[in-house]
């Protein structure tokens, strides 16, 4: 059965925030504070935050020096994969993937379409391995964050999410 399996350990893992937003600063940035506080309630370590405007090779950047970290496991970004010219997340983020995980953005897309219905569509939340990190792109907005973090990446970043999680892979990631 599907779920959380109490009976085994959690592990809690090390997740960088990064907010894409031409308007917001670190004082008014809510859809990163939502996520590092969900990331934190939920008993992972932040150990990295930071705003960017949207700037391809700023994101790359930065993108790039945590998937180059160790202590960084999975990175969360918020912002900036909508369809206005602006919106450069995924143009950034997409050519660094080593792997794709299609699925996410398939099952993103339905837990958002349960919550804002059809405005779905103007979203291009996706995921995938830079290196042996994983990497989410999620909308900006505090409803797509929480729609992201509760429904789909929480669970699979908890290692006790049966019948599979990302968890149990990570160190697999950097096989040859």
């Amino acid at each position: 059965m599907a779920g959380i399996d109490e009976t085994l350990e959690f592990k809690p893992v090390n997740i960088a925030v990064l907010t894409v937003s031409d308007t917001r600063t670190r004082e008014n940035d809510t859809s990163g504070d939502l996520l590092e506080s969900r990331a934190v309630e939920a008993g992972h370590n932040v150990v990295a935050r930071n705003l960017l405007k949207d700037s391809i090779p700023q994101i790359q950047a930065q993108i790039r020096m945590w998937a180059n970290d160790p202590e960084v496991e999975a990175i969360i970004t918020t912002g900036g994969t909508g369809l206005t010219g602006r919106d450069v997340t995924v143009e950034a983020v997409t050519p660094m993937f080593d792997k794709v995980i299609d699925g996410f953005s398939v099952v993103f897309h339905m837990k958002s379409y349960e919550t804002v219905g059809l405005s779905t569509l103007q979203s291009r939340a996706c995921a995938g391995l830079v290196g042996s990190t994983i990497v989410f792109c999620l909308p900006g907005s505090n409803g797509a964050v929480k729609d992201g973090w509760d429904k789909v990446i929480c669970d699979q970043l908890d290692s006790r999410h049966k019948p599979c999680n990302l968890v149990e892979l990570m160190p697999r990631f950097s096989e040859t």
